[in-house]
């Protein structure tokens, strides 16, 4: 990921404004982007639509269940309302990157992305449940705490009732791998909506959109202290159809989690050291990866005291560490629930797919060596992620030691170590894309950078379907999908990739009459 500065930013996105009839829908005179709101709008009341066929929806469902709408759960129904869903996600795309467009060339502020974010936001918080049904498991883990079980024992098929019957069969028996402040979350959502699961949902939806509201303000102090421009990190992390059909549509909990770490960060810049690395912890006590990013933070708060570097390290970090104690002790101890989540952190090890690199290395190994006789792919997976695991402690030592000067360098290396992660975990799902993001947005980044993160957000996204079954072994939608990754990944930095505009104008030329065409 390149997030070198770029001086040149004005200049060159100005001079390509000038030849395009529209960025983002904002021109000289217009306050807002209101065309391209109205675009993305468009898109995710669409996917709202659609998702009650297609996404995630109940298996004893009381709207849908019976009557004229059922027909959207079965045969043709189904088809349409996915063909909906798709439709609404390639609108939702097309507006984030005329939107994208528009803050590059300085003709979008951070007013217009806060209202695109608000207006493509909206219809999702209603939605059932998108791309994923992790959410079903959330709210069987906090049933599970309620009714006095352990969530890391045992899985959400030691009740019944609809919560636990709507757990994806994968984790049914699998226990908890989230921490101890997230299990509360999850038990007061159920204590708050009760056995009622959608407005379990809703309730869970909200909730974790706490997160997005703490990184949204968190992002102007990050940004100051970074070097970024903050309409660019809001487009990044805030706008992304990541964020819109992933941890919103979702929902997720590693919106909570970013949020979190990204104003503990903040917080710890600074110079509130103490509060930072406490609210860091309450992130990793939601989701643990929030853990790579705790021992940077200790060298900016190392950076600020004075003596030889590791007399400095020591008077940080033994407060840290103290500070980490008693988060931690108060999340579990408040939550009622043991450790048990630490040996359930390699649940979703269980899911064998090629976004992770050791698994894809894995896989393709095992492919080979099948060639010549039939042989179990396990052995193969598990040492390319044994590999990766090793590779993974080595860039997070190596990054953490280059980071011992503290300060812009210490958050940009975190990012880094945040998604290599991700990228080098068992298992690669497609939000994990924010953990590094919600560092790294506030980073001053280059418009072909931004590219790549808008061809990779879209390939992550479509590497699942609706209902949140995997879609990346059927290989044509896997061949779209690559083609509308790159062709949002070039419509950033070219208004019309495809030269459409011109075959569209020589079309309506020939076709004009004389008196048409004459000046």
């Amino acid at each position: 990921m390149s997030t070198e500065s770029a001086p040149d930013w004005p200049e060159r996105t100005s001079r390509a404004a000038a030849d395009q009839p529209s960025l983002g829908g904002r021109q000289h005179g217009r306050p807002l982007p209101w065309r391209t709101v109205a675009l993305g709008a468009i898109g995710s009341v669409l996917l709202l639509v659609g998702s009650f066929g297609a996404g995630g929806t109940l298996v004893h469902d009381p709207i849908l269940g019976s009557g004229p709408l059922s027909v959207l759960r079965y045969g043709h129904g189904r088809d349409v309302a996915v063909t909906v869903v798709y439709v609404g996600f390639a609108l939702l795309v097309w507006a984030w990157v005329r939107l994208g467009r528009g803050v590059l060339a300085h003709l979008v502020g951070s007013r217009g992305v806060l209202l695109a974010t608000a207006a493509w936001l909206g219809p999702m918080l209603i939605a059932p449940p998108l791309f994923t049904r992790d959410v079903y498991s959330y709210l069987g883990q906090g049933l599970l705490a309620v009714n006095g079980l352990d969530p890391y024992g045992v899985g959400p098929s030691a009740l019944t009732g609809p919560i636990p019957e709507n757990v994806h069969p994968t984790w049914q028996t699998t226990p908890a791998p989230y921490g101890p402040l997230f299990i509360g979350v999850a038990k007061g959502v159920i204590l708050l909506a009760g056995h009622d699961i959608i407005a379990s949902v809703i309730a869970m939806r909200l909730v974790l959109l706490g997160g997005l509201v703490m990184l949204v303000c968190a992002l102007p102090g990050l940004v100051r202290h970074l070097g970024g421009r903050l309409p660019v990190a809001l487009w990044l992390v805030a706008a992304s159809p990541m964020t819109v059909v992933h941890l919103v549509g979702g929902p997720h909990n590693d919106m909570l989690m970013i949020g979190l770490l990204s104003v503990g960060t903040l917080l710890v810049l600074d110079g509130r050291h103490a509060a930072g690395i406490a609210l860091a912890s309450a992130a990793m006590a939601i989701k643990a990866t929030a853990g790579l990013a705790l021992p940077f933070l200790v060298w900016i708060w190392a950076s600020r005291l004075t003596g030889p570097l590791w007399q400095r390290f020591s008077r940080a970090v033994i407060p840290a560490l103290g500070v980490f104690a008693v988060v931690f002790g108060s999340c579990t101890a408040l939550a009622k629930v043991g450790f048990g989540w630490l040996s359930a952190l390699s649940a979703p090890g269980m899911i064998v797919n090629y976004l992770s690199a050791p698994t894809a290395v894995g896989q393709a190994v095992h492919s080979l060596v099948s060639l010549f006789g039939e042989t179990n792919i396990w052995p193969f997976v598990g040492t390319t992620r044994t590999l990766g695991s090793v590779l993974l402690v080595f860039i997070v030592a190596w990054n953490w030691w280059q980071a011992r000067s503290g300060g812009v360098e210490a958050v940009r290396r975190a990012a880094i170590v945040l998604c290599c992660g991700a990228l080098l975990s068992p298992v690669l799902l497609p939000w994990y894309l924010s953990w590094g993001l919600a560092l790294a947005c506030a980073l001053p980044w280059t418009p072909r950078a931004l590219s790549y993160v808008v061809g990779v957000s879209i390939a992550l996204v479509l590497a699942y379907s609706p209902d949140g079954e995997q879609a990346m072994y059927n290989w044509p939608f896997v061949a779209v999908s690559i083609g509308a990754a790159l062709l949002g990944a070039l419509s950033l930095l070219r208004f019309d990739p495809l030269g459409l505009s011109q075959h569209l104008g020589r079309l309506s030329r020939t076709h004009a009459t004389p008196r048409e065409v004459q000046p």
